[in-house]
């Protein structure tokens, strides 16, 4: 009998009786690990959101992973986004975690899910997720319409649907529905024949393109930064909500809690876009697509 079950009913169990944190409490605990780095304070925020953990690594179970270890990778991604969680941007960590979570999750399952590695591509994940359920509900409205979808019909509207190029889409499928075989195994009858692993190209990124690619992105980071210091903080909030949350407020929502309409609110995030605008003009010398 294994003794890895044990651990996840433990952890469950535990993550239940785990307090629940008020926003104040929470973002205490936060600046206290961020500030000063008390593991006390850390270990608190991550036990109270271990259930946030739990659950959605649930979610994941009909990919024919263990349990315990998508609870363990979920755990991992919370411990990342608590270390990189600013408490200053006024999201709460439950918000912010789900990102990192299932992130952490997603790469889990990819990585094992087969013999023949899926890819961890943004591109990648999304179909790899959300494929057979896109591709089961055309085939229905298709079928409702008195229509017949073909392969590359099918393969196009999916395409377009999940938003990812036409040739990504036939590779996934051919992974999803094809066994899994050795790399190992000669391309021909012979003993002295090539494996086909000699015969993979090395896709992964140079190293030079690696600390250029970080380079960048950390000035980037910094350039706007910069910008929203120049914002009020009415347009930081409307900036916030509506272009830093992984479900973005809508116009009407954020006038309802600032009481102004829905085109004022508007207007405000306009000139708060322009502010910025001319802010990244002025430190990188052109606009960038985070305001297009």
């Amino acid at each position: 009998m294994t003794r890895d079950a044990p651990t996840g009913e433990h952890i469950k169990r535990k993550a239940m009786k785990a307090e629940l944190l008020d926003a104040e409490t929470e973002r205490r605990l936060a600046c206290a690990w961020r500030d000063h780095k008390d593991e006390a304070a850390l270990h608190r925020l991550i036990n109270a959101y271990m259930r946030l953990a739990i659950s959605m690594a649930g979610k994941f179970r009909r990919y024919g992973a263990p349990m315990n270890d998508l609870i363990q990778e979920a755990g991992l991604g919370l411990m990342k986004a608590a270390d990189k969680f600013d408490p200053d941007r006024g999201v709460r960590f439950s918000t912010y975690a789900v990102w990192w979570i299932k992130a952490s999750i997603q790469d889990y399952v990819m990585r094992n899910w087969s013999m023949v590695r899926t890819g961890s591509t943004s591109s990648q994940k999304s179909l790899f997720f959300n494929m057979k359920r896109v591709q089961s509900r055309l085939e229905r409205d298709a079928a409702a319409q008195g229509a017949h979808l073909d392969g590359h019909q099918l393969r196009q509207l999916i395409s377009s649907e999940i938003g990812v190029p036409l040739r990504d889409v036939e590779m996934m499928q051919g992974r999803l529905s094809g066994a899994d075989f050795s790399l190992n195994a000669t391309q021909s009858t012979e003993e002295e024949g090539r494996e086909w692993i000699d015969a993979l190209p090395d896709d992964a990124p140079q190293a030079a393109d690696v600390v250029a690619d970080r380079q960048d992105r950390q000035q980037v980071r910094e350039w706007l930064l910069a910008a929203m210091q120049d914002l009020t903080e009415r347009e930081r909030l409307i900036v916030r909500e509506r272009k830093l949350r992984d479900r973005p407020r809508t116009l009407a929502s954020l006038g309802n809690d600032l009481g102004l309409s829905k085109e004022r609110v508007r207007q405000l995030e306009a000139a708060a876009f322009q502010k910025m605008r001319k802010s990244l003009e002025t430190q990188s010398g052109e606009v960038h697509q985070f305001l297009v």
